[in-house]
Protein backbone atom coordinates (compact mmCIF):
# COMPACT_ATOMS: atom_id res chain seq x y z
CA UNK A 1 0.00 0.00 0.00
CA UNK A 2 1.20 3.21 -1.18
CA UNK A 3 0.59 7.15 0.93
CA UNK A 4 -1.26 9.14 -1.40
CA UNK A 5 -2.52 11.36 1.04
CA UNK A 6 -1.32 13.51 4.04
CA UNK A 7 -0.90 11.13 7.53
CA UNK A 8 -3.61 11.67 9.94
CA UNK A 9 -1.37 13.24 11.99
CA UNK A 10 -1.77 17.21 12.02
CA UNK A 11 1.42 19.24 10.54
CA UNK A 12 3.48 20.40 13.14
CA UNK A 13 3.90 23.98 13.86
CA UNK A 14 7.43 25.34 13.18
CA UNK A 15 8.57 28.69 14.78
CA UNK A 16 11.67 31.06 13.71
CA UNK A 17 14.09 32.27 16.40
CA UNK A 18 15.10 36.31 15.91
CA UNK A 19 18.67 34.47 14.41
CA UNK A 20 16.97 33.07 11.79
CA UNK A 21 17.02 29.32 13.00
CA UNK A 22 13.89 27.30 13.09
CA UNK A 23 12.07 24.86 14.91
CA UNK A 24 9.49 22.43 15.56
CA UNK A 25 7.31 24.52 18.13
CA UNK A 26 7.83 23.38 21.45
CA UNK A 27 4.34 21.54 22.98
CA UNK A 28 3.55 20.19 19.21
CA UNK A 29 3.81 16.92 18.19
CA UNK A 30 6.78 15.90 16.16
CA UNK A 31 6.76 14.69 12.87
CA UNK A 32 6.02 11.15 12.66
CA UNK A 33 5.19 8.24 10.29
CA UNK A 34 6.51 6.25 7.74
CA UNK A 35 8.90 9.09 6.63
CA UNK A 36 10.74 9.71 10.18
CA UNK A 37 12.70 8.42 12.79
CA UNK A 38 14.62 9.59 15.44
CA UNK A 39 17.76 9.81 13.44
CA UNK A 40 16.34 11.51 10.90
CA UNK A 41 13.86 14.36 12.90
CA UNK A 42 15.22 17.86 13.22
CA UNK A 43 17.78 18.71 16.07
CA UNK A 44 15.76 21.08 18.50
CA UNK A 45 17.51 24.11 18.62
CA UNK A 46 19.34 23.85 22.38
CA UNK A 47 20.45 20.65 20.74
CA UNK A 48 22.75 22.47 18.14
CA UNK A 49 25.84 23.86 19.99
CA UNK A 50 28.80 23.17 18.07
CA UNK A 51 30.99 26.64 17.61
CA UNK A 52 33.78 27.56 15.40
CA UNK A 53 35.87 25.72 17.24
CA UNK A 54 34.11 22.51 16.60
CA UNK A 55 33.68 23.01 13.07
CA UNK A 56 37.42 23.65 12.88
CA UNK A 57 38.38 20.93 14.93
CA UNK A 58 36.33 18.47 12.48
CA UNK A 59 37.92 19.22 9.76
CA UNK A 60 41.54 18.97 10.97
CA UNK A 61 40.29 15.13 11.65
CA UNK A 62 38.96 14.78 8.31
CA UNK A 63 41.50 15.92 6.42
CA UNK A 64 44.59 14.42 8.51
CA UNK A 65 44.42 11.04 7.29
CA UNK A 66 46.25 8.80 4.45
CA UNK A 67 43.88 9.21 2.08
CA UNK A 68 44.47 13.11 2.19
CA UNK A 69 48.01 12.19 2.23
CA UNK A 70 48.00 9.87 -1.10
CA UNK A 71 45.32 12.38 -2.58
CA UNK A 72 49.03 15.42 -2.32
CA UNK A 73 51.41 12.52 -3.31
CA UNK A 74 49.99 11.23 -6.11
CA UNK A 75 50.28 14.64 -8.14
CA UNK A 76 54.36 14.07 -7.45
CA UNK A 77 53.95 10.22 -8.73
CA UNK A 78 52.07 11.31 -11.94
CA UNK A 79 54.65 14.33 -12.67
CA UNK A 80 54.10 17.20 -10.84
CA UNK A 81 56.41 19.24 -8.52
CA UNK A 82 56.21 20.48 -4.97
CA UNK A 83 54.82 24.27 -6.00
CA UNK A 84 51.95 22.72 -8.81
CA UNK A 85 51.09 20.11 -6.63
CA UNK A 86 50.34 22.19 -3.18
CA UNK A 87 48.73 25.04 -6.02
CA UNK A 88 45.91 22.46 -7.26
CA UNK A 89 44.94 21.55 -4.13
CA UNK A 90 44.69 24.37 -2.14
CA UNK A 91 42.52 25.95 -5.53
CA UNK A 92 40.64 22.91 -5.39
CA UNK A 93 39.70 23.21 -1.90
CA UNK A 94 38.71 27.01 -1.87
CA UNK A 95 36.43 25.90 -4.73
CA UNK A 96 34.70 23.37 -2.74
CA UNK A 97 34.58 25.21 -0.33
CA UNK A 98 31.70 27.73 -1.94
CA UNK A 99 29.27 24.40 -2.34
CA UNK A 100 30.11 23.41 1.27
CA UNK A 101 29.23 26.68 3.02
CA UNK A 102 25.62 26.74 1.04
CA UNK A 103 24.72 23.43 1.19
CA UNK A 104 25.92 23.44 5.16
CA UNK A 105 23.69 26.64 5.68
CA UNK A 106 19.95 24.13 5.98
CA UNK A 107 21.86 22.58 8.89
CA UNK A 108 21.90 25.06 11.48
CA UNK A 109 18.76 26.74 10.41
CA UNK A 110 16.62 23.75 10.36
CA UNK A 111 19.03 21.29 11.93
CA UNK A 112 18.03 18.53 9.28
CA UNK A 113 20.83 15.79 7.79
CA UNK A 114 21.16 15.71 4.03
CA UNK A 115 18.56 12.94 3.58
CA UNK A 116 16.03 15.00 4.62
CA UNK A 117 17.54 18.34 3.03
CA UNK A 118 17.46 16.56 -0.38
CA UNK A 119 13.61 15.90 0.43
CA UNK A 120 13.02 19.55 -0.72
CA UNK A 121 14.32 19.45 -4.28
CA UNK A 122 13.99 15.74 -4.74
CA UNK A 123 10.75 14.39 -3.03
CA UNK A 124 9.82 12.68 -0.18
CA UNK A 125 10.60 9.43 -1.63
CA UNK A 126 13.15 10.80 -4.68
CA UNK A 127 15.46 11.58 -2.00
CA UNK A 128 16.38 8.30 -1.77
CA UNK A 129 17.84 8.53 -4.65
CA UNK A 130 20.58 11.13 -4.09
CA UNK A 131 20.89 9.05 -0.50
CA UNK A 132 21.74 6.07 -1.75
CA UNK A 133 23.85 7.86 -4.80
CA UNK A 134 25.65 9.37 -1.86
CA UNK A 135 25.72 5.81 0.60
CA UNK A 136 27.89 4.11 -1.89
CA UNK A 137 30.07 6.92 -2.51
CA UNK A 138 30.89 6.56 1.03
CA UNK A 139 30.94 2.60 0.86
CA UNK A 140 34.07 3.04 -1.51
CA UNK A 141 35.71 5.60 0.64
CA UNK A 142 35.05 2.81 3.06
CA UNK A 143 36.85 0.08 1.63
CA UNK A 144 39.45 2.73 0.69
CA UNK A 145 40.59 3.51 3.85
CA UNK A 146 39.87 0.18 5.63
CA UNK A 147 42.18 -1.24 2.52
CA UNK A 148 45.03 1.42 4.00
CA UNK A 149 44.54 0.45 7.87
CA UNK A 150 44.74 -3.52 6.32
CA UNK A 151 48.16 -2.13 5.29
CA UNK A 152 49.57 -0.69 8.18
CA UNK A 153 48.77 -3.81 10.12
CA UNK A 154 50.21 -5.90 7.61
CA UNK A 155 53.23 -4.09 7.84
CA UNK A 156 53.26 -3.06 11.57
CA UNK A 157 52.62 -7.49 12.32
CA UNK A 158 55.63 -7.84 9.48
CA UNK A 159 58.11 -6.13 11.42
CA UNK A 160 57.41 -8.20 14.50
CA UNK A 161 56.84 -11.66 13.33
CA UNK A 162 59.43 -11.11 10.52
CA UNK A 163 59.66 -12.49 6.66
CA UNK A 164 57.45 -15.34 6.95
CA UNK A 165 54.24 -12.32 7.57
CA UNK A 166 55.51 -10.36 4.46
CA UNK A 167 56.41 -13.02 2.41
CA UNK A 168 53.02 -15.22 2.43
CA UNK A 169 51.97 -17.25 -0.39
CA UNK A 170 49.78 -14.38 -2.41
CA UNK A 171 45.99 -14.83 -3.16
CA UNK A 172 44.48 -13.02 -5.46
CA UNK A 173 47.67 -11.01 -6.21
CA UNK A 174 48.26 -10.09 -2.10
CA UNK A 175 49.80 -12.10 0.40
CA UNK A 176 47.37 -13.80 1.90
CA UNK A 177 48.43 -12.43 5.68
CA UNK A 178 47.38 -8.54 3.62
CA UNK A 179 43.63 -10.65 3.25
CA UNK A 180 43.90 -11.24 6.53
CA UNK A 181 45.13 -7.42 7.90
CA UNK A 182 42.43 -6.30 6.02
CA UNK A 183 39.88 -8.52 7.77
CA UNK A 184 41.22 -7.81 11.30
CA UNK A 185 41.14 -4.05 10.51
CA UNK A 186 37.43 -4.29 9.19
CA UNK A 187 36.36 -6.01 11.95
CA UNK A 188 37.84 -3.56 14.36
CA UNK A 189 36.06 -0.74 13.34
CA UNK A 190 32.89 -3.01 13.57
CA UNK A 191 33.56 -3.59 16.94
CA UNK A 192 33.50 0.17 17.47
CA UNK A 193 30.24 0.67 15.75
CA UNK A 194 28.81 -1.81 18.00
CA UNK A 195 30.04 0.79 21.24
CA UNK A 196 28.38 3.72 19.89
CA UNK A 197 28.98 7.45 18.65
CA UNK A 198 30.77 8.29 22.13
CA UNK A 199 33.66 5.58 21.51
CA UNK A 200 34.23 7.58 17.86
CA UNK A 201 34.01 10.62 19.23
CA UNK A 202 37.16 9.94 21.79
CA UNK A 203 39.00 8.86 18.74
CA UNK A 204 38.10 12.00 16.97
CA UNK A 205 40.00 13.72 20.05
CA UNK A 206 43.01 12.93 19.67
CA UNK A 207 43.54 11.20 16.43
CA UNK A 208 43.73 14.68 14.66
CA UNK A 209 46.88 16.28 16.68
CA UNK A 210 48.61 12.69 16.68
CA UNK A 211 48.47 12.39 12.87
CA UNK A 212 49.96 15.97 12.26
CA UNK A 213 52.99 15.34 14.40
CA UNK A 214 53.18 11.88 12.55
CA UNK A 215 53.70 13.56 9.46
CA UNK A 216 56.44 16.36 10.60
CA UNK A 217 58.19 13.09 12.12
CA UNK A 218 58.59 11.99 8.56
CA UNK A 219 58.74 15.37 6.95
CA UNK A 220 62.34 15.07 9.57
CA UNK A 221 63.63 11.89 8.82
CA UNK A 222 63.06 12.24 4.84
CA UNK A 223 65.35 15.65 5.45
CA UNK A 224 67.42 13.75 7.37
CA UNK A 225 67.58 10.60 4.60
CA UNK A 226 68.18 13.98 1.71
CA UNK A 227 70.59 16.07 3.85
CA UNK A 228 68.38 18.67 4.79
CA UNK A 229 65.39 20.29 3.49
CA UNK A 230 66.73 21.51 -0.39
CA UNK A 231 66.36 19.05 -1.98
CA UNK A 232 62.82 18.49 -1.01
CA UNK A 233 62.05 21.34 -3.01
CA UNK A 234 64.23 20.97 -5.63
CA UNK A 235 62.75 18.28 -7.34
CA UNK A 236 61.95 19.76 -10.80
CA UNK A 237 58.18 19.20 -12.09
CA UNK A 238 58.79 16.36 -15.26
CA UNK A 239 55.91 18.51 -17.15
CA UNK A 240 56.79 22.10 -16.63
CA UNK A 241 54.55 24.43 -16.77
CA UNK A 242 53.49 24.00 -20.50
CA UNK A 243 51.06 22.68 -22.23
CA UNK A 244 51.85 19.12 -20.78
CA UNK A 245 50.97 20.33 -17.00
CA UNK A 246 47.80 22.17 -17.93
CA UNK A 247 46.66 18.55 -19.72
CA UNK A 248 46.74 17.51 -16.00
CA UNK A 249 45.45 20.28 -14.25
CA UNK A 250 42.25 20.22 -15.25
CA UNK A 251 41.49 16.45 -14.23
CA UNK A 252 43.54 16.66 -11.24
CA UNK A 253 41.65 19.89 -9.98
CA UNK A 254 38.41 18.00 -10.47
CA UNK A 255 39.78 15.01 -8.75
CA UNK A 256 40.92 16.67 -5.70
CA UNK A 257 37.71 18.65 -5.44
CA UNK A 258 35.75 15.18 -5.98
CA UNK A 259 37.36 14.45 -2.76
CA UNK A 260 35.45 16.40 -0.79
CA UNK A 261 32.20 16.63 -2.73
CA UNK A 262 30.78 14.28 -0.74
CA UNK A 263 30.99 15.77 1.91
CA UNK A 264 29.39 19.34 0.44
CA UNK A 265 26.49 17.28 -0.15
CA UNK A 266 25.94 15.87 3.36
CA UNK A 267 27.71 18.39 5.46
CA UNK A 268 24.27 19.19 6.85
CA UNK A 269 24.89 15.89 8.71
CA UNK A 270 27.20 17.93 10.52
CA UNK A 271 25.78 21.77 10.65
CA UNK A 272 22.73 20.68 11.86
CA UNK A 273 24.14 20.76 15.31
CA UNK A 274 25.96 24.26 14.48
CA UNK A 275 25.11 27.07 16.87
CA UNK A 276 24.75 29.40 14.43
CA UNK A 277 25.52 30.15 10.70
CA UNK A 278 28.47 32.37 11.81
CA UNK A 279 29.82 28.99 13.68
CA UNK A 280 29.53 26.72 10.25
CA UNK A 281 31.14 29.48 7.91
CA UNK A 282 33.90 30.70 10.04
CA UNK A 283 34.34 27.16 11.27
CA UNK A 284 34.60 25.46 7.75
CA UNK A 285 36.51 28.69 5.81
CA UNK A 286 39.55 28.44 8.42
CA UNK A 287 39.23 24.37 8.91
CA UNK A 288 38.76 22.87 5.29
CA UNK A 289 41.40 24.90 2.92
CA UNK A 290 43.83 25.82 5.94
CA UNK A 291 44.77 22.39 7.06
CA UNK A 292 44.02 20.48 3.84
CA UNK A 293 46.53 23.18 2.33
CA UNK A 294 49.15 22.40 5.52
CA UNK A 295 48.91 18.14 5.18
CA UNK A 296 49.42 18.71 1.22
CA UNK A 297 52.41 20.72 1.61
CA UNK A 298 53.77 18.01 3.97
CA UNK A 299 52.88 15.37 1.93
CA UNK A 300 54.74 16.97 -1.16
CA UNK A 301 57.77 17.56 0.46
CA UNK A 302 57.65 13.98 2.25
CA UNK A 303 57.39 12.68 -1.71
CA UNK A 304 59.40 14.57 -3.46
CA UNK A 305 62.11 13.46 -1.10
CA UNK A 306 61.65 10.13 -1.27
CA UNK A 307 61.89 10.61 -4.91
CA UNK A 308 65.34 11.92 -4.16
CA UNK A 309 66.22 8.86 -2.32
CA UNK A 310 65.01 6.18 -3.70
CA UNK A 311 64.81 7.65 -8.08
CA UNK A 312 60.95 6.79 -8.05
CA UNK A 313 58.55 8.84 -5.72
CA UNK A 314 56.60 6.81 -3.35
CA UNK A 315 53.33 8.22 -2.70
CA UNK A 316 51.58 5.58 -0.20
CA UNK A 317 52.59 6.47 3.10
CA UNK A 318 52.45 2.84 4.57
CA UNK A 319 54.61 1.36 1.76
CA UNK A 320 57.36 4.84 2.80
CA UNK A 321 57.36 4.14 6.37
CA UNK A 322 58.07 0.62 5.78
CA UNK A 323 61.41 1.34 4.27
CA UNK A 324 62.53 2.62 7.92
CA UNK A 325 65.23 0.85 9.59
CA UNK A 326 64.51 2.34 12.70
CA UNK A 327 61.90 0.11 14.19
CA UNK A 328 60.74 2.26 16.92
CA UNK A 329 60.22 4.95 13.55
CA UNK A 330 58.26 2.81 11.99
CA UNK A 331 56.26 1.62 14.70
CA UNK A 332 54.95 5.18 15.07
CA UNK A 333 54.16 6.24 11.72
CA UNK A 334 52.39 3.20 11.08
CA UNK A 335 50.13 2.99 14.43
CA UNK A 336 49.64 6.71 13.77
CA UNK A 337 48.20 5.78 10.34
CA UNK A 338 46.12 3.00 12.02
CA UNK A 339 44.78 5.19 14.25
CA UNK A 340 44.48 8.27 12.02
CA UNK A 341 42.03 5.74 9.38
CA UNK A 342 40.44 4.09 12.04
CA UNK A 343 39.01 7.69 13.42
CA UNK A 344 38.19 8.92 10.34
CA UNK A 345 36.92 5.98 8.43
CA UNK A 346 34.23 6.06 11.18
CA UNK A 347 33.57 9.16 11.62
CA UNK A 348 33.66 10.55 7.63
CA UNK A 349 32.38 6.93 6.21
CA UNK A 350 30.08 5.82 8.46
CA UNK A 351 28.06 8.41 9.99
CA UNK A 352 26.60 9.48 7.18
CA UNK A 353 25.73 6.78 4.77
CA UNK A 354 23.98 5.38 8.12
CA UNK A 355 21.81 8.34 7.84
CA UNK A 356 21.28 7.92 4.36
CA UNK A 357 20.32 3.62 4.40
CA UNK A 358 17.86 5.03 7.11
CA UNK A 359 16.62 7.46 5.12
CA UNK A 360 15.50 4.57 2.74
CA UNK A 361 12.87 2.96 5.35
CA UNK A 362 13.20 5.04 8.67
CA UNK A 363 11.09 2.25 10.21
CA UNK A 364 13.00 -0.90 9.28
CA UNK A 365 16.59 0.25 8.93
CA UNK A 366 18.55 1.93 11.96
CA UNK A 367 21.40 4.11 12.20
CA UNK A 368 23.68 1.23 13.36
CA UNK A 369 22.02 -1.22 10.47
CA UNK A 370 23.03 1.52 7.87
CA UNK A 371 26.28 1.95 9.37
CA UNK A 372 26.76 -2.27 8.96
CA UNK A 373 25.45 -2.09 5.30
CA UNK A 374 28.44 0.38 4.69
CA UNK A 375 31.13 -1.92 5.93
CA UNK A 376 29.47 -4.98 3.88
CA UNK A 377 29.50 -3.02 0.85
CA UNK A 378 32.59 -1.39 1.29
CA UNK A 379 34.26 -4.81 0.61
CA UNK A 380 32.35 -5.70 -2.81
CA UNK A 381 33.52 -2.65 -4.13
CA UNK A 382 36.96 -3.89 -4.29
CA UNK A 383 38.90 -1.34 -3.03
CA UNK A 384 42.22 -2.73 -3.80
CA UNK A 385 41.99 -2.12 -7.77
CA UNK A 386 40.57 1.17 -6.69
CA UNK A 387 43.51 2.34 -4.75
CA UNK A 388 46.05 -0.13 -7.05
CA UNK A 389 48.19 3.40 -8.61
CA UNK A 390 47.92 7.09 -8.39
CA UNK A 391 46.09 7.46 -11.97
CA UNK A 392 43.13 4.66 -11.31
CA UNK A 393 42.92 6.71 -7.60
CA UNK A 394 42.87 10.30 -8.89
CA UNK A 395 41.09 10.19 -12.58
CA UNK A 396 38.87 7.49 -12.24
CA UNK A 397 38.37 7.24 -8.68
CA UNK A 398 37.89 10.85 -7.29
CA UNK A 399 36.62 11.64 -11.12
CA UNK A 400 33.74 9.66 -11.59
CA UNK A 401 32.92 10.71 -7.80
CA UNK A 402 33.11 14.36 -8.58
CA UNK A 403 31.51 14.15 -11.54
CA UNK A 404 28.45 12.51 -10.34
CA UNK A 405 27.54 13.94 -7.14
CA UNK A 406 28.39 17.50 -8.30
CA UNK A 407 25.52 17.25 -10.06
CA UNK A 408 23.58 16.46 -6.96
CA UNK A 409 24.88 19.87 -5.38
CA UNK A 410 24.21 21.82 -8.18
CA UNK A 411 20.35 20.62 -7.60
CA UNK A 412 20.43 21.23 -3.96
CA UNK A 413 22.00 24.94 -4.32
CA UNK A 414 19.56 25.76 -7.23
CA UNK A 415 16.26 24.61 -5.23
CA UNK A 416 17.38 26.27 -1.81
CA UNK A 417 18.85 29.14 -2.77
CA UNK A 418 17.38 30.26 -6.19
CA UNK A 419 13.73 29.03 -6.22
CA UNK A 420 13.21 28.65 -2.20
CA UNK A 421 15.10 31.35 -0.73
CA UNK A 422 16.75 29.54 1.78
CA UNK A 423 12.77 28.71 3.34
CA UNK A 424 11.60 25.13 4.03
CA UNK A 425 8.41 23.88 6.04
CA UNK A 426 9.96 21.33 8.83
CA UNK A 427 6.65 19.36 8.80
CA UNK A 428 6.09 18.81 4.86
CA UNK A 429 9.69 17.40 4.54
CA UNK A 430 8.42 14.09 6.28
CA UNK A 431 4.71 13.49 5.66
CA UNK A 432 3.08 12.35 2.14
CA UNK A 433 0.80 14.85 0.55
CA UNK A 434 2.57 18.14 1.34
CA UNK A 435 4.66 20.63 -0.86
CA UNK A 436 7.35 18.34 -1.62
CA UNK A 437 5.06 15.10 -2.42
CA UNK A 438 5.18 16.27 -6.25
CA UNK A 439 4.56 13.27 -7.93
CA UNK A 440 4.02 10.52 -5.76
CA UNK A 441 7.02 11.25 -3.65
CA UNK A 442 9.37 12.03 -6.75
CA UNK A 443 10.39 15.30 -8.25
CA UNK A 444 10.80 14.10 -11.75
CA UNK A 445 12.49 17.13 -12.62
CA UNK A 446 15.21 16.78 -10.31
CA UNK A 447 15.84 13.08 -11.66
CA UNK A 448 15.78 13.93 -15.18
CA UNK A 449 18.94 17.06 -14.12
CA UNK A 450 20.73 14.77 -12.24
CA UNK A 451 20.81 11.70 -15.08
CA UNK A 452 21.85 14.35 -17.81
CA UNK A 453 24.29 15.96 -15.21
CA UNK A 454 25.61 12.78 -14.83
CA UNK A 455 25.63 11.31 -18.29
CA UNK A 456 27.53 14.65 -19.32
CA UNK A 457 29.86 14.54 -16.49
CA UNK A 458 31.15 11.11 -16.72
CA UNK A 459 30.04 9.77 -19.78
CA UNK A 460 33.33 9.96 -21.60
CA UNK A 461 35.49 9.16 -18.51
CA UNK A 462 38.13 6.51 -18.82
CA UNK A 463 36.73 4.03 -16.39
CA UNK A 464 40.32 2.24 -16.20
CA UNK A 465 41.14 0.64 -13.90
CA UNK A 466 37.30 -0.60 -13.12
CA UNK A 467 36.49 -1.17 -16.91
CA UNK A 468 38.11 -1.21 -19.85
CA UNK A 469 37.31 2.08 -22.40
CA UNK A 470 35.12 4.84 -22.10
CA UNK A 471 30.96 4.28 -22.09
CA UNK A 472 30.18 7.52 -24.23
CA UNK A 473 33.60 8.58 -26.37
CA UNK A 474 31.69 11.65 -28.11
CA UNK A 475 32.11 12.74 -24.33
CA UNK A 476 35.33 12.53 -24.07
CA UNK A 477 35.99 16.55 -23.85
CA UNK A 478 33.78 16.91 -21.12
CA UNK A 479 35.54 14.22 -18.72
CA UNK A 480 38.23 16.57 -17.61
CA UNK A 481 35.68 19.00 -16.38
CA UNK A 482 33.44 15.88 -14.59
CA UNK A 483 32.59 18.11 -11.38
CA UNK A 484 32.02 21.28 -13.18
CA UNK A 485 29.84 20.21 -15.93
CA UNK A 486 27.82 17.54 -13.74
CA UNK A 487 26.84 20.96 -11.39
CA UNK A 488 26.55 23.47 -13.85
CA UNK A 489 24.03 21.44 -15.77
CA UNK A 490 21.90 19.82 -13.20
CA UNK A 491 21.56 23.41 -11.99
CA UNK A 492 20.80 25.17 -15.07
CA UNK A 493 18.18 22.11 -16.42
CA UNK A 494 16.36 21.89 -12.98
CA UNK A 495 15.73 25.32 -12.89
CA UNK A 496 14.34 25.07 -16.12
CA UNK A 497 12.11 22.08 -15.32
CA UNK A 498 10.71 24.31 -12.19
CA UNK A 499 10.13 27.25 -13.93
CA UNK A 500 6.75 26.08 -14.84
CA UNK A 501 5.49 25.31 -11.10
CA UNK A 502 6.14 28.92 -10.43
CA UNK A 503 7.72 30.04 -7.74
CA UNK A 504 4.81 30.72 -5.23
CA UNK A 505 4.42 26.29 -5.13
CA UNK A 506 7.77 26.02 -4.92
CA UNK A 507 8.14 28.19 -1.44
CA UNK A 508 6.93 28.10 2.18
Amino acid sequence: MTDTAPTAIPPSAQVTLPDGRVEITPGTPLPSGPYANVDLLPVPVAGRTWTTYNFSALWVGMAHNTASWTLASGLIAVGMDWKQAVFTIALANVIVLVPMLLTGHAGPKYGIPFPVFARASFGVRGANLPAVVRALVACGWFGIQTWIGGEAIYFLAGKLIGHSWTNASEVGGHAWTMWLSFAVFWAIQVAIIYRGMDTIRRFENWAAPFVLVGAFVMLGWMSSKTGGLGPLFDQPSRLGWGADFWKLFAPSLMGMIGFWSTLSLNIPDFTRYGKSQKAQTWGQALGLPTTMTLFAFLSVLVTSGSQAVYGKPVWDPVQLAAKTDNVAGLLYALVTVLVATLSVNIAANLVSPAFDFSNVAPRRISFRAGALATCVLGVLILPWKLYSDPQGYIFTWLGLVGGLLGTVAGILIADYWILRRSSLNLADLYRAGGRYWYDGGWNWRAVVAFVTGGVLAIGGADFHPLIDGRPLPALKPLADYGWAVGLGTAMLLYLLLMLPRGRDRATV
